[in-house]
């Protein structure tokens, strides 16, 4: 293969003509040929069986050309793209096609698209304002009680009706115009009134029976619900209430605090909630002082951004979104068609999200290579063995998957943060003045608590 010229055609757009030479492609036309053999048939030989030469004869050697380019292009136009020193895009490639022969060879265009050639303005004494983090007294007692809500238990209530907060075990099946439809059935269901699980007005209308009862509930499914059959419907749903439950939390003493945690008493549990709470204010803190010190440089980025850079992030955000659902016992065709959207609509609500991302990447990059940032051994082999903790696999599986290039930039990418932060100058942002609803002092009044003082 030899790369015959470069050309540059568009911003962040290079033409590459190709030259594969006569004996490379007559070696893949000979692959071509073996991989279809068994395919030829020619009278008086067995299927498969025939000689290459009567295959040639027969056939012509123009009919595996197509397959013989097939089998080496993507080799060849990797070995041009690195001859040619251009960072190329994952991103779709122009053909054209320029001669073919067995003797001479292939030569061919294709057209790239290149990382963008970016400018960025000053980013070194940038300023930005960090808060202060602190925890109160309140946030730990929420954590607390949202701890003792998940150590709850439920307990049946027998001598009442039905209440907001009590969880009812009902069975029930709705119908439209007196026909049942799908989905709407189920028994034994356990329902929180005034969670808002149901529609609209279900919830409310357990309410006041008691157990054993069996009653009817009428609801209007919502305009814009998912299964577009019921929106905008009225549905009547028989109901049986079968069971009534309260939700009895644990006294929050030391008792509590052996239960939930490894520490003693509560005084300790609360003391570790307030550390890790403040612990994560701080980082969220720090992520935030990053945040607006690279959008300082991402906002004076100069220079045309390919399309393509968007389409990829915007494609990767939503398979990330789609393993998440799956993760979740879901898929992303359910979930549209719940929400009520189109692929395309619910792209694009990635859209500004991408396009950040983008251009956050590119701007550490730059810095990257202006300030010659590199990650050491020591880093990229501490960060393989991280990464073989958390996915719990053996190191050399990571490497195996994992390129140590990726890696390294990645790490470079993490220090271009780090010299920002260093060479930023940081403040704490101060509190807002607190609004006061006193009473103005007279100047006599004022005069009398001054000597009264002294």
């Amino acid at each position: 293969m030899s790369l015959k010229e470069t050309k540059k055609i568009s911003a962040n757009r290079y033409e590459l003509e190709i030259i594969v030479e006569g004996e490379r492609f007559r070696e893949a036309i000979k692959e071509a040929y073996k991989q279809n053999a068994k395919k030829i048939n020619i009278p008086g030989f067995r299927k498969g069986k025939a000689p290459y030469a009567m295959v040639m004869k027969m056939y012509g050697e123009e009919a595996f050309f197509e397959d013989a380019l097939n089998l080496i292009y993507a080799d060849v136009v990797e070995e041009a793209i690195n001859e040619s020193g251009l960072k190329v895009i994952n991103d779709k490639m122009d053909f054209d096609m320029v001669s073919i022969s067995k003797e001479d060879g292939v030569d061919f265009k294709v057209s790239v698209t290149t990382y963008p050639e970016i400018e960025i303005g000053e980013y070194k004494g940038l300023k930005a304002e960090k808060n202060k983090a602190s925890v109160t007294a309140a946030e730990v007692d929420a954590q607390i009680k949202a701890m003792a809500e998940r150590n709850s238990r439920m307990v049946e209530v027998s001598d009442r009706a039905a209440a907001l907060g009590d969880t009812a075990v009902i069975d029930f099946e709705g119908f439209v115009d007196g026909v049942a439809f799908d989905g709407g059935k189920a028994e034994g269901h356990a329902l929180e009134l005034g969670s808002g699980q149901f529609i609209p007005g279900f919830e409310d209308q357990i309410v006041g029976h008691n157990i054993g009862e069996e009653f009817d509930v009428v609801v209007t499914f919502p305009e814009e619900y998912g299964a577009k059959e019921l929106a905008g419907k009225e549905a009547v749903f028989k109901i049986k209430l079968h069971e009534i439950k309260v939700k009895e939390l644990p006294e929050i003493d030391d008792e509590f605090a052996k239960d939930v945690s490894e520490f003693d008493t509560l005084a300790e549990l609360k003391a570790d909630i307030k550390a890790k709470a403040l612990e994560r204010k701080q980082k969220a803190n720090d992520e935030e002082v990053e945040n607006a010190l690279v959008q300082q440089i991402v906002d004076s980025i100069k220079g045309e951004i390919p399309e393509a850079m968007f389409e990829n992030r915007l494609n990767q955000s939503v398979e990330e979104f789609a393993y998440r659902l799956q993760s979740q016992g879901l898929n992303l065709e359910t979930y549209l068609k719940y929400t009520n959207s189109s692929i395309e609509d619910f792209k694009n609500s990635f859209r500004p999200q991408a396009e950040s991302q983008v251009k956050f990447r590119l701007a550490l990059e730059k810095i990257v290579e202006l300030e010659k940032i590199e990650a050491t051994e020591e880093d990229i082999n501490e960060q393989f063995e991280k990464m073989a903790k958390d996915y719990g696999m053996e190191v050399a599986q990571i490497k195996a998957a994992v390129p140590a290039e990726e890696i390294a930039k990645d790490l470079a990418v993490g220090k271009a943060i780090d010299f920002i932060k260093d060479n930023a100058v940081i403040t704490e942002k101060k509190a807002a003045a607190k609004k006061t609803t006193a009473k103005k002092t007279t100047a006599k009044k004022a005069e009398k608590e001054t000597k009264d003082a002294e």
